[in-house]
Order: structure tokens, then C-alpha cells, then sequence
């Protein structure tokens, strides 16, 4: 169906609309109340479009729409599906995919770990934060206060009664109390827990004060060693909290969001007040950022907040967010209580907004004066490697493969690109071998080149101005005369040898003489540690889901299609463990019987 017929046919309910270019990918992402309505706007002509949608509609050569019950589904759908795809024409936040937060699992002897990864088994997520040192700063003061478990065995009553799983060091040393067990019950593993959350949501007063009374109680009972403890705990507790700010004399728990931009940069900064205290600075760089601020600022609260449980009851913010009542609709839900946009103008609150925006053009300056020192680095570390290699232009655009496999078992390669000496991971590409069996890395990065190249040969699209092969002489051999068959061996392409970081030419039995610190050296180093890297997890996660597919596929009534779906719904064995058959039934459609059988198996698998 062509465009036009498309915009023909549109529904009028609230949806998300998808903008595909001619290569087939998303370049823009967007939400509606009426999708008819908003989608034809774009193709209407007028004055008002921005420069950014005019250049965007130039590209747009088809389009697709997901119908939802609300405008607050809508919000949740556009902001996941943006952070799935990134499309070209979205706000992009830097490392928006990979915000650390502190986890607390969901199990009977739950862990509280750190993490960058959202799993929706139950756990309770608390961030997201961005200072990652700090972050775990707050983690090890918690371990020193909450003696809670650090290994990843799946506990339960079941479990402890068994003896699967015996003692370790943390409990000899006093860093756990040994649930593993029975050495702690449940309700006060669980105490220990509930502490833990009320201390991530900025309760620390509550904290001292138990730990306080604790540490009198066994003092008075002279119980020395277990006064020290206590005391031990409060000195970690008093540490933290000495590094909190007093701002404000309310005490309400509040986010404060200011924003500074210049041109299509920008940086938001949030900080966190509980207690009158700053708990915590959070700092989002941003590109390609909207026209309007409000747009911006509604996609940083919709993608800040999505995975956290750490929602005040008041935000600050500098001016009214696009959507602003869609967005306190699901705020409150998610929160479970009242939550208010505030847009302070004077009076202590302005006074905190001040001084946020003051650490957010702070923080823009330093990202932009760090660009501009990359961008002066890059031309040098790309000239010096032309100069390395005696190339006639410099290679702004790198493509480099590597080969993995485990004993000749589940051989795949991995391709990545540099552009401009910056990875560009949206165009890292995986390659399951087809046509070798065994141990032969030279025939397999003779396939993998090949296929790379016939691809874009056939599909006219732009080649690397230089291959890096991971190996030597043989691997580089190989690629060449993969390129030769497809008449692209004017190519440049070398062969980066590991042990001792060798370079390879064609045509050149013996190495390049390169020295050892030259940027040229170190950028194809990065470079081939970075295909190795996306190899080797490329690896090891098809033989991981080999295995859980093949343990899964055992059990009677689930074929294929359903150990497909099992995964597709759940993160592996460790999160399935955690549910219930009747959650398995609700995702996947499994039958509760196949689904006790399931967790039975995961339990055994995760241990």
C-alpha cells in the first residue's frame, strides 16, 4: 500500500505512529490522540513545520500506527518504543539505555544488587542514577548497615531445608547472617529489606534511629561486640547522609528538573531532595533535542521515571511539560498516591531551581568544551593512522570482525563500525557461520566478509574506507580474497595480530613497523577489542540460550513455539523461578501444569 493510501486510511483512535525512510528504518516516533489528525499534519503544507520536521518529511517513505485504549497507554508505548529504536529524529539522551539502578530481586531472600538491566519479574528498582561511583558508594553503605546476602542462589524454605547451598566467607566475616542456612529467619531477613527500601526512598533519619536504639539496647545488656556493630553501622549511616546538603526546610520529598540548552544540545539535571536533603544529583546529556522545551521535558520524565519507584509527591520544573496531564495521570498511578507539578517563581523552591539550573549550565559547558576537544583529537588520531598505514584519505568509517567459538562449537562473528575513531552501535551487525564446521577461523572470516560485502554491494550502500581483521596473515588473506570475488580489493583492509599487536598489509609478509603509543596503533587496538568484546557475548549468549531452550524444550507439551514464547516473555531461568505458574499462563498462554514444571526446572537451572 503506497503512502498516500496510507494516510487514506488512518484511524482516529489514539495511537503511536511510526515514520519509516526507504531503507526500512524507524526515523521518528510520535503519540496522538487522534492518529489521523496528527499523522496528515506533518503532510500538509504550512509555514509552521520546523526546519527539523521539513527535513524529516523529505525521508518519510512509509508509515505504521499501534492503536491503544488511552492517551496514557499511548505516552508508555511512544516512550519504549524510542527507547528501543532511537530513531534518527527523537530526542536521543546519552546512555538513556544503560542507567544503573539498585535492584531489589523478588524471592523469598531477596538480593539488592546494582544494575543496568530491567527485569519485570516484581523486583523494586530504585533510580535511575546516573553518577555511577556514587551509586555504589550507597550500595556498600547499605551492605555494611544490612548484612543481606551478596550471592545469586535462588533461597526458599525448600531450598535451606535441603542444604543446596552451604556458608561462604561473607558470613564468617560477618558481612551476612547466613540465610542460606536458616541462620536468620525470613521475617527478619525481610525486616532487614523493608529497611533497605525505606532507606533508598530517602528515609535515612528513620535508619539512624533504629540503628541508634539498637546499639543502646546492647550496650545495655552488655553486649559489647554486638554494640560495636551497631555502632560500626551508624558511622557508615552518618558518613552518607553527612554528604547531603541541607536545602530545604519542609521536608518534602521532591525532584527538581531544570534544563540548559545550545542549539540541539542540551542537559538536564534532577536532583533529588528527601528529607530537606539533596539525596542525589542526576545529570541527562541529551541531542537532537525538540524545538520546544516542553517536548523535551516531557520525554525526560517519561523515560526518567519509567522503570524507577522513587516518584515524589512534588516536581519542580522550570515550565509545563507537553502532555502534562497524561503525564500526572500515569505518575500518580505508578506512585500509588498524589503527585504535583510545581513551576516555582520565588521563595525557597526558585531557590532550588536556581541552583539546579546552575549545576545544568555548568555540566553543558563542560560536555561542549569536551566535544570540541574530541573533535580536534579525531582529525589526529585518524591522520596519524593514515599516515601509519600510507593511506590517501583517512579512514573516517572502520568496519572490523572477529571470529568466536567455544572448541569449534557455535562459531559466529561479529562486525563493528567506527565512524570517525566513535563507535556507531546502531550499525554493529552478528553473523551466525553457515558454511563451516570445526575449528577454522580463516574459512569463517572468509565467509563473513563476503557476505558482509556482497550485501552492500548488491544493496548499493556505502563501504568502509578500511577492514580490520582480528589475526594475522592467514585471517587477512582470507578477507582478501573474499573482496577479490566481489571486486572490492581496492579496499584497504588490514590484519591486527593479538599477542603481539602486529599490523598486517597485503602484499607484505612482515609486519608494519608502527610504534607502540601512536594514536594510529591505539585506535585500531579499541577498534579490535571492541569486535572481540561483541563477539565473544555474542557467544556466549547463543550457547547460553541453547542450553535453556534445549532444557525447556525437554519438558513434555513444550515444542518450539512455546520455548520460544517462555523466552521471548521472561529474561531466563532466574526470573522465571521467581513466578507462579498462573503469571506464566497470563504472558505466554502455557498451560499452569507445563508452567509448574517450568519454575521447577528454572529453580534447578538458576541454582
Amino acid at each position: 500500500m503506497s503512502l498516500q493510501s496510507k494516510l487514506k486510511n488512518i484511524p482516529t483512535f489514539p495511537g503511536v505512529y511510526r515514520f519509516v525512510d526507504d531503507k526500512g528504518e524507524i526515523i521518528y516516533i510520535g503519540k496522538a490522540k487522534n492518529l489521523r489528525s496528527r499523522v496528515r499534519s506533518y503532510f500538509q503544507k504550512s509555514k509552521s513545520q520546523s526546519p527539523k520536521n521539513l527535513t524529516m518529511i523529505r525521508h518519510i517513505s512509509d508509515l505504521e500506527w499501534i492503536v491503544v485504549r488511552s492517551e496514557v497507554e499511548a505516552l508508555l508505548t511512544e516512550a519504549n518504543l524510542i527507547k528501543q529504536h532511537s530513531p534518527r529524529y527523537n530526542v536521543m539522551m546519552k546512555d538513556d539505555k544503560s542507567f544503573p539502578f539498585i535492584r531489589i530481586t523478588n524471592e523469598p531472600y531477596p538480593q539488592v544488587l546494582l544494575t543496568r538491566k530491567i527485569v519485570k519479574d516484581g523486583s523494586r528498582y530504585f533510580g535511575p542514577f546516573t553518577d555511577v561511583y556514587r551509586l555504589r558508594t550507597t550500595l556498600k553503605a547499605l551492605h555494611k548497615v544490612f548484612p543481606v546476602r551478596s550471592c545469586s542462589f535462588f533461597l526458599d524454605e525448600q531450598v535451606i531445608a535441603d542444604k543446596k547451598v552451604k556458608l561462604c566467607l561473607d558470613y564468617h566475616i560477618k558481612k551476612c547472617e547466613g540465610p542460606c542456612e536458616g541462620l536468620v529467619s525470613g521475617e527478619h531477613y525481610q525486616e532487614m529489606i523493608d529497611r533497605i527500601d525505606r532507606f533508598m526512598r530517602g528515609k535515612t533519619k528513620e535508619t539512624e534511629n533504629y540503628i541508634t536504639e539498637q546499639m543502646r539496647i546492647a550496650s545495655s545488656a552488655m553486649r559489647y561486640e554486638e554494640a560495636a556493630m551497631y555502632r560500626d553501622q551508624l558511622e557508615a549511616i552518618l558518613s552518607f547522609t553527612e554528604r547531603q546538603s541541607q536545602v530545604a526546610a519542609d521536608f518534602e520529598d521532591r525532584d527538581v528538573f531544570a534544563l540548559s540548552r545550545e542549539g540541539n544540545l542540551g542537559v538536564v539535571v534532577i536532583i533529588r531532595i528527601r528529607n530537606g536533603r539533596i539525596f542525589s544529583r542526576e545529570k541527562i546529556s541529551m541531542q537532537r533535542l525538540d524545538e520546544k522545551d516542553s517536548g523535551t521535558m516531557k520525554s525526560v520524565i517519561t523515560r526518567f521515571y519509567m522503570d524507577s519507584e522513587l516518584i515524589p509527591r512534588e516536581i519542580s520544573l522550570p515550565m509545563p511539560p507537553t502532555d502534562e496531564e497524561d503525564l500526572l495521570t500515569w505518575l500518580k498511578k505508578k506512585r500509588g498516591g498524589a503527585v504535583n507539578f510545581l513551576f516555582p517563581q520565588r521563595g525557597e523552591k526558585a531557590k532550588e531551581m536556581r541552583i539546579t539550573l546552575q549545576n545544568a549550565k555548568l555540566l553543558l559547558g563542560e560536555w561542549i568544551i569536551n566535544r570540541e576537544k574530541r573533535r580536534e583529537l579525531v582529525p589526529k588520531m585518524l591522520a596519524q593512522l593514515q599516515e601509519d598505514l600510507n593511506m590517501d584519505a583517512p579512514p573516517r568509517r572502520i568496519e572490523a570482525f572477529d571470529i568466536s567459538h567455544l572448541g569449534g562449537t557455535d562459531t559466529v562473528a561479529s562486525m563493528v563500525c567506527f565512524i570517525d575513531a566513535r563507535p556507531r552501535k546502531t550499525e554493529y551487525r552478528k553473523f551466525n557461520i553457515k558454511t563451516v564446521s570445526g575449528i577454522d577461523d580463516f574459512a569463517a572470516m572468509r565467509e563473513v566478509v563476503f557476505r558482509r560485502y556482497k550485501r552492500l554491494k548488491d544493496e548499493q550502500e556505502s563501504l568502509p574506507d578500511l577492514i580490520l581483521v582480528d589475526g594475522g596473515k592467514g585471517q587477512l588473506s582470507m578477507a582478501l580474497s573474499a573482496l577479490r570475488e566481489l571486486g572490492l580489493d581496492y579496499i584497504p583492509t588490514i590484519g591486527l595480530a593479538k599477542k603481539l599487536e602486529e599490523v598486517f598489509v597485503p602484499g607484505n609478509p612482515d609486519p608494519q613497523t608502527i610504534h607502540r603509543q601512536s594514536p594510529g596503533l591505539i585506535l585500531l587496538r579499541q577498534i579490535r577489542d571492541e569486535a572481540h568484546r561483541f563477539a565473544i557475548t555474542f557467544q556466549r549468549n547463543k550457547r547460553k540460550k541453547k542450553m535453556i531452550q534445549s532444557v525447556f524444550g525437554d519438558i513434555p507439551g513444550m515444542g518450539s513455539t512455546r520455548v520460544a514464547r517462555l523466552l521471548d516473555a521472561f529474561d531466563g531461568p532466574e526470573a522465571i523461578a521467581r513466578l507462579t505458574p498462573e503469571v506464566i499462563q497470563g504472558e505466554t498462554g502455557i498451560p499452569i501444569r507445563i508452567g509448574t514444571k517450568i519454575i521447577k526446572i528454572a529453580k534447578s537451572f538458576s541454582n
